[in-house]
């Protein structure tokens, strides 16, 4: 199985808990172009290293439905040049705040 570099999260105890792998691509800072989904599984994974289980199975499960819908998502996530245009890293991340708001209003 290939993995997208852009979404292996990273995890360490320490002053600076979690990061992405990959570093935080500091060349395209501001350009709204970057996948931000390795740093919020980081964020998982720092969820489930504090016990928020609950929480850190629903943002899991939201970027995984941001990632199967493949709408949402930014270039390095497009496969296909006839795929709808890539987003930039806030609307993915607006992807995944809706995801988590509709699984909140399924729960509640």
């Amino acid at each position: 199985m290939a993995y997208n570099v852009t979404l292996i999260p990273g995890d360490g105890i320490g002053p600076e808990v979690t990061e992405a792998t990959h570093g935080s691509a500091p060349k395209y800072a501001g350009q709204n172009r970057v996948n931000p989904m390795a740093m919020m599984l980081s964020g998982v994974m720092m969820l489930r290293h504090l016990g928020e289980t609950r929480d850190a199975d629903r943002l899991e499960n939201a970027i995984a439905g941001v990632i199967a819908e493949g709408r949402d998502v930014t270039y390095d996530l497009k496969p296909n040049a006839t795929d709808a245009p890539p987003v930039g890293t806030s609307q993915v991340a607006d992807a995944v705040i809706e995801k988590l708001t509709e699984s909140n209003r399924l729960t509640v």
